[in-house]
């Protein structure tokens, strides 16, 4: 059977790039296939293997690598022209328009979906809000771009036969936009490299892009009214001079570091913090691996995945002032939390489980599909 990898496009080795890792893991022989590859050589060697990914025209626009979202219109007519006929199963990882690959009757579409298209539904006026589109004639043009995008994906998610969800959050989401049902299996998380440490030191730790809905803004705030309590922030991005400006003497900014570093500051991190409304929330059980309890939001991802009282801390909404309270809370009963069941409960989200639940859910749609 000659299987097809697509996914959206390689921008940096993230979280839906770990997907693909797995994917390539599980189906060595498979071709992949993306809009453009921004990989390095050695980011790519882990992702993809011995083969090269095939790209679309977009590969060769040279703006591509400084700004790949001005794009974006051009994204479902590039996604479209790869011709997948020579392919019997196609799985596609999206979190854009990867989904929207054209196939035919004969072939098997299975959709592992990070989350339908952000920027075009549920967060469309949050993004242009950001973005200073609300009037004027660049504003009336996204708007129609997002129009148009909405439509397509419509039309696209009917291209699939099954979704595969990241979350039960993205599975609601995904009834929400499309009218489908979706099986959940969590995405890979490489706990052996976020080994346990059980000895803690005396500060917070918070790592993320600095990007408006990571929410780094709010725990910022947060602790810059607990001036006794130090936090350290790991990231970059365009939120970073106006976090800064903000937040008092007790905050420390790494800025962007390996994940040799992030792993050391994980272990010895006293808890980590996290605000975003995410869709599942890889680095928070990443920081639990390392034996690091989780203050973080009961919504989206990690409200499924983190338990109050177990894992952490949690609070309802993105505010400052929650999270101020959701951290005196922590320190009130802190020694109640074991790394080393902390480091065990994360293990239920380790990369050989996802690879064995989406090779059997594979299995046993392509026995269904093809009569095998």
């Amino acid at each position: 059977m000659k299987i097809a990898i697509v996914h959206d496009w390689f921008a940096g080795y993230a979280g839906s790039e770990r997907v693909v890792e797995s994917l390539t893991n599980v189906w060595k022989d498979a071709d992949v296939f993306v809009l453009f590859n921004l990989l390095t050589e050695e980011e790519q060697r882990i992702v993809v293997k011995d083969k090269v990914p095939i790209t679309s025209f977009l590969q060769n626009k040279r703006s591509i690598r400084k700004n790949h979202r001005k794009y974006l219109p051009f994204f479902p007519y590039a996604i479209e022209q790869f011709d997948l006929s020579g392919y019997d199963l196609i799985i596609s990882s999206s979190h854009a328009v990867a989904k929207g690959v054209l196939t035919n009757s004969n072939q098997l579409h299975i959709n592992y979906c990070h989350t339908p298209i952000r920027y075009a539904w549920d967060l469309t006026h949050q993004y242009l809000n950001e973005a200073g589109l609300r009037h004027g004639l660049k504003a009336m043009a996204a708007k129609a771009i997002l129009h148009y995008i909405r439509l397509w994906d419509i039309a696209a998610a009917n291209r699939v036969d099954h979704f595969l969800a990241n979350s039960k959050y993205i599975a609601a989401r995904i009834k929400k936009t499309y009218r489908r049902d979706a099986e959940v299996i969590y995405p890979p998380v490489d706990t052996h490299l976020f080994p346990l440490q059980s000895n803690k030191e005396d500060f917070y730790l918070t790592a993320s892009r600095l990007v408006p809905y990571k929410r780094i803004d709010l725990i910022a705030e947060a602790f810059s009214k607990m001036t006794d309590k130090k936090l350290v922030i790991i990231g970059e991005g365009p939120e970073e001079k106006k976090i800064k400006s903000k937040s008092a003497s007790n905050i420390e900014f790494l800025g962007s570091q390996p994940r040799e570093k992030l792993r050391e500051y994980m272990q010895k991190a006293k808890a980590f913090v996290f605000a975003a409304d995410e869709d599942f929330g890889i680095m928070v059980i990443e920081a639990l691996s390392c034996g690091a309890p989780v203050i973080a939001l009961s919504k989206g991802g990690t409200g499924e995945t983190m338990i109050d009282n177990k894992t952490g801390v949690l609070f309802t909404e993105q505010d400052a002032d929650q999270i101020k309270d959701a951290v005196l809370r922590f320190e009130k009963c802190s020694d109640k939390f074991i790394p080393a069941d902390l480091n065990e409960y994360a293990k239920q989200f380790d990369r050989k489980i996802f690879e064995r639940k989406i090779k059997d859910f594979v299995d046993e749609k392509c026995n269904e599909f093809f009569n095998y």
